[in-house]
C-alpha cells in the first residue's frame, strides 16, 4: 500500500512542474519571438540507465517497476511564430532558421528571436534593456537614424536625397544558427546562450514586422486546466491513502 504514496507524490511533482512551465509560456504570450517550453519527464530508472554505463546483459534483473518519475528535460519548441506587421522601421522578424545576436555592455553575446529594436544613445541598433545588435561580422551596427529600410537579407539602407548620393547601405543585421538548437540554454533574461554560432543560410528578414510567440493561449489554458485537475486528484487520493493507513494502524492496534 505504501507504494501508492510514491506514485501519487511523483504525480503531484510532475504536474506542478508542468504547471510552472505552462505558466511561464502564458506570461510570455505577448513577448515577440518567444519560444515555448515543454516539460518532459521519465521514470527514475530510465534516467539512471541513461546516465550510468550499465550492461543489461549482465546479472539478473529483479524488476522493472518504477514508482517515481524524474525530470528529464525542458524541451524548447523552436517552430516558426507568425510574423505580425508593426509599420515600425526598427522592427525585424526572422522567417526561417536563426537568431539575432545581442552583445551586452560586458561583451557577452546572447541570441534571441526578439526583433523590437531601437537606437541607443550613441546611435547603435540595440535591443532595449539587453544590448547592441550585431552584424554578420559580429560588430555593432551604427545607424544614427531610424529613417531606414531593410531587404530580405537584413541589409539596411538609408534613402538620401539624390543630390546627396541617393540610397546607401549603412549596415546589415546578422542572423546566426546552431547545429543543434536543443543544446542552447535560456538564461534568466529569456535570451539563449550557446557555442558554435555560424551565419545562417536559410532565412529571410522582414522589416517592420515582429515574430509573435509560438505559444497558443487556448492550448496553454487547456493544458493548465488538465494538469490542475490531475494535481488536485492526486492530492485528494493521497488524503484517502492517509486515512486508510491511519484506520489500518488503529484497527490493528485495537485487535492486537
Amino acid at each position: 500500500m505504501f507504494k501508492g504514496f510514491y506514485n501519487l507524490t511523483s504525480a503531484m511533482l510532475t504536474h506542478q512542474q508542468n504547471l510552472n512551465v505552462i505558466g511561464n509560456n502564458m506570461v510570455n504570450i505577448s513577448t515577440s519571438g518567444y519560444k515555448q517550453d515543454r516539460y518532459v519527464a521519465s521514470t527514475f530508472d530510465d534516467v539512471i540507465y541513461s546516465r550510468v554505463d550499465v550492461n543489461h546483459s549482465q546479472g539478473t534483473e529483479l524488476g522493472r517497476q518504477s514508482y517515481i518519475r524524474a525530470p528529464s528535460e525542458i524541451y524548447t519548441d523552436y517552430s516558426q511564430g507568425i510574423p505580425e506587421p508593426t509599420d515600425l522601421p526598427l522592427d525585424f522578424a526572422i522567417v526561417g532558421d536563426g537568431f539575432f545576436a545581442i552583445q551586452d555592455p560586458e561583451g557577452n553575446v546572447s541570441y534571441t528571436r526578439m526583433g523590437n529594436f531601437s537606437l541607443d544613445e550613441e546611435g547603435y541598433l540595440c535591443l532595449p534593456g539587453f544590448g547592441q545588435v550585431l552584424s554578420p561580422q559580429g560588430q555593432p551596427i551604427l545607424l544614427t537614424t531610424d529613417k531606414i529600410r531593410s531587404d530580405k537579407q537584413g541589409v539596411i539602407y538609408y534613402d538620401q536625397p539624390i543630390d546627396q548620393g541617393g540610397t546607401v547601405s549603412i549596415g546589415q543585421v546578422g542572423v546566426f544558427s546552431f547545429e543543434d538548437n536543443q543544446a542552447l540554454e535560456r538564461d534568466d533574461r529569456g535570451l539563449f546562450t550557446g557555442e558554435g554560432a555560424q551565419e545562417s543560410q536559410n532565412y529571410e528578414i522582414w522589416n517592420q514586422y515582429l515574430e509573435r510567440s509560438n505559444s497558443d493561449m487556448v492550448k496553454q489554458m487547456t493544458e493548465m486546466i488538465t494538469y490542475q485537475r490531475a494535481l488536485q486528484s492526486a492530492a485528494q487520493v493521497t488524503k484517502i491513502y492517509d486515512q486508510v493507513m491511519t484506520r489500518a494502524a488503529s484497527d490493528i492496534g485495537r485487535f492486537a
